[in-house]
């Protein structure tokens, strides 16, 4: 039986079967449209980058641009009518690009090396100061210059913003299209998605190993919720936890070492710890009522969860050495689907305003919260491995798509493509 309280996909989480809409078109490449940004933007232009004939894969200037663009933190100005534009250190003149209005400025170039690899130089300017911020090179396989920009867009943002940036990090998230769901992996950028795992049968709730190397997830394929762990380099899984009632909400510890599971093999769902190579699960807590989501503390001291044992659906947290839950939210009937920052300092989750189910955050400090998202049916928030952008899913048109904000809420970014996308989780 479904939970009373729990929205669309919290209902999948604590095992319920997926009601999408029917017939979904062909999957296609996800769009990103920026819907929120800073207030103030850092002007940067950026030369492509010389490139010699034979070199396959886009200008890594043509990447960077993109993802500075969309961060909602900077303007790209217009290298046009700067001819000859700059490659290298000796050939950038100041005046001009400050006369243009840019504040950073980004040259490089892609050189081949005898072994098959790429080497991609590149400098970063203080147009004002005239001066250079980085100067740095890096080595990448034939076809890897995509993944360089993300890393080189990582360094600009860091240099300008004092913070780093989000660029070469993958997300994972569940697709449904053609009455099939998918479990997909892309990079941070939404480019280079693959399928980890494919059924007819819905699959939930994906969880990141702290290195990266593995995902944990719930597949009903076999007609009821399992929990299965699969590793991305081969393909490779395991099933790590298929007992009598529901299996569901798996969720890593710092330390790779075991997961937090919800089971409901002793009539109510309850959470549990068990090895993450399998084997009996412990039982961390008793509640008459349902406790589900949980969620590991960065240090490894605490496991956050969602539960109604209070009356209405709260998030609490409870001591993994031992002790007593406590309740961590106050504030409205209805706060779920806990996230903690990598920092351990903030939390994010699910709460409900007047009907509308939004993306908050708190300060785990004060305990001050801030409604961060202005849709209505919010659901999975996910920290980014800065801790300044939390992902999410929402419904626009009664779709699901995938968004980011910045823990501010100043930063909105929507991420789409044709088909249903739910459940986002962000690498570590």
């Amino acid at each position: 039986m479904t939970s009373p309280f729990f929205p669309f996909s919290v209902w999948l989480r604590t095992l319920l079967p997926l009601l999408l809409s029917a017939a979904l078109q062909a999957h296609a490449a996800m769009t990103i449209e920026i819907v929120g940004g800073a207030a103030k933007r850092i002007p940067v232009a950026l030369a492509p980058f010389a490139m010699p004939a034979g070199v396959a894969g886009e200008n890594p200037a043509a990447v960077i641009s993109a993802n500075l663009a969309r961060s909602g933190y900077f303007q790209i100005v217009s290298a046009k009518g700067q001819e000859p534009l700059p490659t290298r250190p000796e050939e950038v003149r100041m005046p001009v690009w400050r006369a243009a209005g840019a504040e950073a400025l980004l040259i490089g170039q892609v050189l081949p090396l005898p072994d098959g690899r790429l080497e991609v130089r590149f400098w970063l300017y203080d147009v004002p100061r005239q001066s250079e911020l980085a100067g740095l090179s890096l080595t990448v396989p034939a076809g890897g210059l995509r993944s360089a920009a993300h890393r080189i867009s990582d360094v600009v943002h860091e240099k300008l913003l004092g913070e780093p940036g989000n660029y070469s990090g993958r997300i994972a998230y569940i697709l449904k299209q053609n009455g099939w769901f998918e479990l997909q992996v892309a990079d941070a950028d939404s480019q280079n998605a693959f399928t980890v795992a494919r059924s007819p049968e819905p699959i939930i709730s994906p969880a990141w190993s702290p290195d990266g190397s593995r995902l944990a997830y719930v597949s009903f394929e076999k007609k009821k919720p399992i929990v299965y762990v699969q590793r991305l380099a081969d393909g490779s899984r395991q099933v790590l936890a298929n007992f009598r009632g529901s299996n569901s909400a798996p969720a890593w510890s710092p330390d790779g070492r075991q997961l937090a599971v919800t089971l409901s093999r002793d009539a109510v769902s309850q959470i549990y710890l068990i090895d993450a190579a399998g084997g009996e699960p412990r039982r961390i807590a008793s509640s008459p009522g349902l406790d589900t989501e949980p969620v590991f503390s960065p240090d490894g001291q605490w496991l956050y969860f969602t539960s109604d044992r209070g009356g209405s659906p709260q998030i609490y947290r409870i001591p993994l050495a031992g002790g007593q839950a406590q309740r961590m939210t106050f504030e409205g009937g209805y706060n779920v689907s806990p996230a903690i920052s990598p920092d351990g300092r903030m939390m994010a989750f699910v709460h409900r305003r007047d009907g509308r189910f939004q993306i908050a955050v708190m300060d785990l400090a004060t305990r001050q919260m801030q409604v961060l998202t202005d849709t209505s049916f919010d659901e999975s928030p996910s920290f980014a491995p800065n801790g300044r952008s939390i992902l999410y899913a929402t419904l626009v048109n009664g779709r699901g798509v995938l968004a980011t904000v910045s823990v501010d809420g100043r930063v909105r970014q929507r991420l789409s493509q044709t088909g249903d996308l739910r459940e986002p989780a962000w690498a570590p």
